[in-house]
């Protein structure tokens, strides 16, 4: 009779370890995918860009920085140079080339961008993530 009952509670521990295991497992994922596909913030930042460039050694990445300019409330006051680091997603090739175009002319521009809620090293350095690139009609 103890052995029957020692198995049963061996069964019950397996079956409980299992369902612990699964549970985490599921609450892994589900948290994965909230900081990988998951949207913090969503807006548009206006200036030059500065640089576009491929970096990285075992994953490459598409990195950028936005040159805005932010004015003083004085007249005559130089404008204080801001730096607007950025990265894009590789597969997002249109963007791509849109950046590089204006980077090369150093056109005004306004970048959409989606902020996540973590970096990734295969996806970018930054968690600001450009989705569309604007050209302001003169």
């Amino acid at each position: 009779m103890s052995e029957s009952f020692g198995s049963k509670v061996k069964n019950t521990a397996k079956k409980i370890v299992r369902i612990i295991l699964i549970t985490a497992l599921i609450a892994g994922i589900i948290i994965f995918s909230f900081m990988y596909w998951g949207v913090y913030d969503e807006g548009v930042r206006a200036g030059t860009v500065l640089r576009i460039s491929k970096k990285g050694i075992i994953f490459k990445t598409y990195e950028g920085q936005l040159n805005l300019q932010t004015f003083g409330a004085l007249k005559g006051v130089n404008p204080i140079a801001e730096a607007f680091d950025f990265s894009v997603e590789s597969s997002n090739e249109q963007v791509l080339k849109d950046l590089e175009t204006v980077a090369l002319s150093g056109e005004r521009v306004n970048l959409h961008y989606v902020k996540r809620y973590a970096t990734f090293p295969w996806r970018g350095e930054t968690m600001y993530f450009i989705t569309k690139v604007e050209r302001p009609e003169h």
